[in-house]
């Protein structure tokens, strides 16, 4: 019996911890982490903001368990994505467009994972969370200079400036009110500039521009 009640009490206490992040995520989506107050995600879980401290000692703690759940999801999303059938250059397309059409289709949600103002706990978690996502780019990169579809590369460096690159395009759109119908268009202009960025190889060009200048020297 003893035993019982244990499991039971384990099961009511994880119910109780994923309310609140639900509860979190849900109001972060609705407007922004200054949205999600200790008193409005104890309320949205159905607890007392007393229980809630309990599960997470902070705001902070909370939140940072949010983005760092939504991250792995999302990464999860797109390793999914580049693991079907398909040569890197369609795995590339069809992983940005999918991360920008979730972006853009939760636009409150995203801008506060990419760029809302917070505390610097949670500005530490990003730059950890941005890495996450350049190692799933970095596995497309790496296929793409193996089968010669993109040009030898560091694919480290590439895939942080892809997720750079994809994550500030998308900063504007998602803090401010967006026209309906402009949706199609900006995702494909993210899902070509960042393909036209791993196929274009530079070296060639940087050569040309230092002969350049030492001649004008």
């Amino acid at each position: 019996m003893a035993y019982r009640r244990s499991l039971e009490m384990q099961k009511r206490l994880a119910g109780n911890r994923q309310r609140i992040l639900l509860a979190a995520r849900s109001l972060i989506a609705e407007g922004g982490f200054r949205n999600a107050t200790i008193t409005a995600v104890a309320a949205g879980a159905g607890l007392s903001t007393g229980a809630v401290y309990r599960y997470f000692p902070s705001k902070a703690d909370l939140f940072v368990e949010v983005l760092t759940n939504a991250v792995e999801r999302e990464c999860g999303i797109l390793r999914e994505v580049i693991a079907r059938p398909g040569n890197s250059m369609t795995h590339l397309q069809e992983a940005v467009e999918s991360f920008a059409r979730r972006a853009l289709a939760g636009p409150q949600l995203a801008y506060a994972f990419i760029v809302e103002p917070v505390d610097p706990e949670i500005e530490t978690v990003r730059l950890v969370c941005r890495r996450k996502f350049s190692k799933v780019f970095e596995t497309v990169l790496k296929q793409g200079v193996a089968s010669g579809e993109f040009p030898k590369q560091s694919v480290e460096v590439g895939a942080a400036c892809l997720v750079g690159a994809f994550t500030e395009a998308l900063v504007r759109p998602t803090a401010l009110t967006k026209k309906p119908g402009s949706d199609a268009k900006l995702v494909d202009e993210i899902v070509h500039f960042c393909c036209r960025a791993v196929v274009c190889s530079g070296h060639s060009s940087r050569r040309s521009v230092r002969r350049k200048t030492k001649t004008v020297s």
